[in-house]
């Protein structure tokens, strides 16, 4: 009866999680298969501000990893007002720094799209679409912050309302302005940013009455601000060093292409391939989400065995998603890359990366929730840590395979085995530990008044 009810409350949790997950990569598979048919260069500009987008993003996932394990911890302690209060700071920083990149964002797309080497006939759209996109920067940093308090409150299904109604009305938006419009890829960024806007809104709305039915201040706090900002550095290098794994995929796709062509195609295919291993990775990433609500909850209420209990329970859950997902993608990577493009070359390509992606579906299955079970317990100095030896371990193998022009398959493998094998074995070695197992609330955050 125990291990049932623990599956419960994981798929409680999980279920909604993984459905609000699926919907949000199909912003990027909606806009890929809108702008696919605009042409190869296009696309291949798509996949180049969309890693700058994704890193800019990615490195403030914080907001929401940070905030519901810390949420969670009050939710496990019996202190609600705390909770929604500690959010609360998440939400006031997440303007602040998005403000910032925006800004800077805007000024700096020319030189952050000019960075991967590409040709001016990719190059040119990928600016376009990214000076766009950054002015939605601050809706995507609410989004991120506010679903981390709902997770941290247990609450997974609000965001999945917000994402399905936000997915739908960005691909309604894409379709008008893209081609009746006739505005063409700057109409996919601004579809986008519309839909974001309205979605980081709806969220907001739904923590704004939680606090105050609570009675938790909606006013900026500067301490609880810079609180929120100080606990979220370890995480923010532990992504650093992921969105570093990516980007230097790209770069090295870039580096080993023979010729405009090859490049120009290979660049189209990894795109293709990084937004459905993207895909994937938010599904899978549903019970890291869960982990990181229960272990946080269990911890802040002094239960170290219903931790140990449900990480167990979620790591098989993981591999078993993996193999699930890897056996779909394997199945559909021969029809895939025609619901994107028409070009033979890219859509050749595509089927062999796709089952290489395929093949380390389980151990990215597993990966994830580790890394969300961690998360849930405050170990951000340990993932640090745990990053840059990953980063170190793939980076000299890329970059061989861009200077040899291994080609992008070999490539695909050594992602696949070094990167995210790397990952598995550092958190595997933290998770048989005792370390991280810390109880209680984590002091230095305001109390609401």
């Amino acid at each position: 009866m125990v291990t049932d009810a623990r599956d419960r409350e994981i798929l409680r949790l999980a279920v909604p999680a993984f459905l609000a997950l699926v919907a949000e990569p199909l912003f990027l598979l909606a806009d890929a298969a809108i702008v696919g048919h605009l042409g190869t260069a296009p696309l291949a500009g798509l996949g180049i501000a969309a890693v700058v987008l994704q890193t800019v993003v990615g490195l403030c996932i914080f907001l929401a990893y940070g905030t519901t394990a810390g949420v969670a911890r009050h939710l496990g302690a019996g202190d609600l007002r705390g909770a929604l209060t500690q959010g609360v700071d998440g939400l006031w920083l997440a303007v602040g720094i998005g403000l910032v990149v925006t800004v800077l964002g805007v000024l700096l797309t020319g030189p952050l799209v000019h960075v991967f080497g590409a040709s001016a006939e990719v190059t040119d759209p990928a600016a376009t679409y990214l000076r766009i996109a950054f002015l939605g920067t601050t809706p995507l940093l609410l989004m991120l912050a506010a679903t981390g308090v709902l997770r941290g409150l247990q609450d997974t299904r609000s965001p999945l309302v917000v994402a399905v109604g936000g997915n739908a009305l960005n691909v309604a938006l894409n379709l008008l302005l893209v081609y009746p419009a006739g505005l063409g890829l700057a109409g996919s960024a601004l579809g986008s940013v519309l839909a974001q806007v309205a979605s980081a809104a709806a969220l907001l709305v739904v923590v704004a009455r939680a606090a105050r039915a609570q009675g938790a201040s909606l006013r900026p706090d500067l301490p609880g601000i810079r609180s929120a900002g100080r606990a979220g550095v370890p995480l923010v290098i532990r992504t650093l060093t992921l969105r570093a794994g990516f980007l230097l995929t790209t770069y090295a796709v870039t580096l080993g292409a023979t010729g405009p062509r090859e490049q120009e195609v290979d660049l189209a295919t990894h795109q293709l391939a990084l937004t459905l291993w993207g895909f994937l990775a938010f599904a899978l990433d549903a019970i890291a989400i869960a982990a990181q609500a229960l272990t946080g909850r269990a911890l802040g209420a002094g239960d170290v065995v219903a931790v140990r209990e449900t990480t167990t329970r979620m790591i098989r859950w993981g591999a078993l998603s993996g193999v699930v997902t890897g056996l779909l993608l394997a199945a559909g990577s021969p029809f895939l890359g025609a619901l994107f493009t028409g070009d033979r070359d890219v859509r050749d390509l595509l089927v062999p990366v796709l089952l290489i992606a395929a093949v380390g579906q389980p151990v990215a299955g597993v990966v994830f929730v580790l890394d969300g079970v961690l998360i849930g317990a405050g170990d951000g100095r340990y993932l640090a840590r745990a990053g840059l030896v990953t980063l170190l371990a793939y980076a000299p193998v890329a970059l061989l395979c861009a200077v040899v022009s291994a080609g992008l398959a070999v490539l695909w493998v050594a992602f696949t085995a070094v990167f995210m094998g790397a990952r598995l074995v550092v958190l595997l070695h933290r998770a048989r530990g005792d370390t991280w197992l810390v109880t209680g609330l984590v002091t230095g955050r305001r109390v609401a008044p």
